[in-house]
């Protein structure tokens, strides 16, 4: 005769630290939210195994799929320290869909992974909303992800975040080095704060050595003495946790407005010299006047209370510039005049000269 198993009483997986239930939750929590991401070549829903993506519905020549994976780093820790979850969405998609954005690509889909020391659907939903109201703003769609309960790996409140896009292009569209030529000129799209990039030497500068668990990121610190910078009631954690600015739309825009770009590159973690020389070819150089734009204040406060060489801001920071156009030098005046209409700081900041593949600060 087969025994009856009777359920027992309280979860032994929960005791362990995993709450199926809290899971479901979660789920039923976001699906709202990833449903109003749906765009055209997304078929069925929110709970599959895999996502599905019907390609009839692009409308590329010579299609080509592009792919970048990324993540928000220690920005994450900050983020729990601070427990505000409803912006570090928006760094997982610029993140990955700027990747793919220097390649002239459009965005057709995404999915997240957010692993978390104890799942709370308050905080999953979110994190998740904020990725899906980001790539409702790059026209993506949120097309599937997970959520993983992590007991014993990571304090309550605190998660790692990561994720990937995949977009198309037309091949024979491709930006890069092979479109680059002796005289283009340069144009910076401005990025006021830190994006997701030097998290960790921006928290050791400003939190030392301390347990970035049992910080006060909250405490205040002035800048009215950085830069002539007035007053202001943000506390540092709070300057450096703002969100990432998303170029996809304006660049697209661009494109859309008859800028040809040649290539671009999106300064991460690396800073413009580790991220400009990906898009030179080996006999051109890319020299950058450094005074051509204003660096933003937080950046000035980093390297003067972390006693930080120049250079090696620049290879840590983005320094105030979040991607880099190269055009040709004749529509250089078009592409700043059209991304300052469109609201972002644009600046000419230098051109394509004779040299070795490298990047030459001035």
């Amino acid at each position: 005769m087969d025994k009856q198993v009777e359920p027992s009483k309280k979860s032994a997986y929960e005791e362990a630290g995993v709450s199926i239930g809290a899971g479901e939750r979660a789920v039923d929590a976001i699906k709202k939210v990833v449903a109003s991401t749906k765009v055209d070549g997304v078929v069925g829903g929110i709970g599959g195994f895999g996502g599905l993506f019907d390609l009839s519905y692009t409308s590329a020549k010579g299609s080509v799929l592009v792919s970048s994976t990324d993540g928000v780093g220690t920005k994450a820790y900050l983020a729990a320290s601070l427990k505000k979850y409803d912006t570090i969405g928006f760094d997982l998609v610029a993140m990955c869909v700027d990747d793919i954005t220097v390649l002239g690509a459009k965005p057709l889909f995404m999915l997240d992974y957010l692993s978390i020391g104890k799942l709370d659907p308050a905080i999953s939903t979110e994190i998740v909303t904020g990725i899906a109201l980001a790539c409702k703003e790059v026209g993506a769609a949120l097309l599937g992800g997970e959520m993983a309960e992590h007991p014993g790996s990571m304090p309550d409140g605190h998660f790692d975040l990561a994720g990937f896009v995949v977009g198309i292009v037309d091949g024979s569209e491709i930006w890069g080095a092979h479109k680059v030529k002796l005289g283009d000129s340069l144009i910076g799209i401005g990025s006021p704060n830190l994006r997701s990039n030097g998290l960790s030497l921006a928290r050791k500068i400003v939190f030392g050595s301390s347990d970035m668990h049992e910080l006060d990121a909250k405490s205040k610190v002035e800048f009215q003495s950085i830069a002539q910078m007035p007053f202001c009631t943000s506390t540092v954690g709070e300057t450096m946790l703002e969100p990432s600015i998303l170029y996809y739309p304006a660049v697209s825009k661009l494109v859309g407005g008859g800028i040809s770009v040649h290539a671009a590159a999106h300064i991460t973690g690396g800073g413009i010299l580790g991220n400009l020389n990906r898009v030179l070819p080996p006999d051109l150089s890319a020299e950058v006047e450094i005074s051509s734009w204003s660096v933003p204040p937080i950046f000035t406060f980093l390297q003067e209370r972390g006693d930080i060489e120049l250079n090696e801001m620049f290879r840590v920071f983005n320094m105030g510039i979040g991607m880099v156009l190269v055009v040709d030098k004749d529509e250089k005046l078009a592409t700043v005049d059209l991304l300052q209409y469109l609201g972002h700081g644009a600046y000419e900041i230098g051109s394509i000269v004779e040299g070795d593949g490298r990047v030459k600060l001035r």
